[in-house]
């Protein structure tokens, strides 16, 4: 069962998904949160909106994974992307030009 924390951060997460940087984009990322609250989640993007829920897709464009409070802080604004990855805090494969488009995507406080 999903963490009631992590859950209500998706559903932040959804909500601020700003469909006007949106332009194009079609894809199921994989976010696979690992640490003490590991959990899998789809992020599908698809005609300007954004749907969050737990589960693994069976063929996502992009896989992230980070330690599930190293998520929270980079989606939220707390802690930079690019630097969590040049750190090795966040890993991502498969579309890279997507996953430099994600950050961009959500404005979460």
């Amino acid at each position: 069962m999903p963490d009631p924390v992590i859950s209500e951060f998706m559903t932040r997460m959804a909500a601020a998904f700003d469909p006007a940087k949106a332009a194009g984009i079609d894809a199921a990322v994989q976010a696979r949160l690992t640490g003490a609250q590991a959990e899998d989640w789809i992020v599908t993007i698809q005609d300007g909106k954004c749907t969050i829920t737990p589960g693994t897709a069976p063929s996502p464009r992009l896989t992230v994974t980070c330690d599930a409070g190293d998520f929270v802080k980079i989606f939220s604004g707390q802690q930079d992307g690019m630097q969590a990855f040049m750190q090795g805090k966040l890993r991502v494969a498969g579309d890279m030009g997507l996953a430099l488009k994600l950050l961009n995507l959500f404005k979460v406080r």
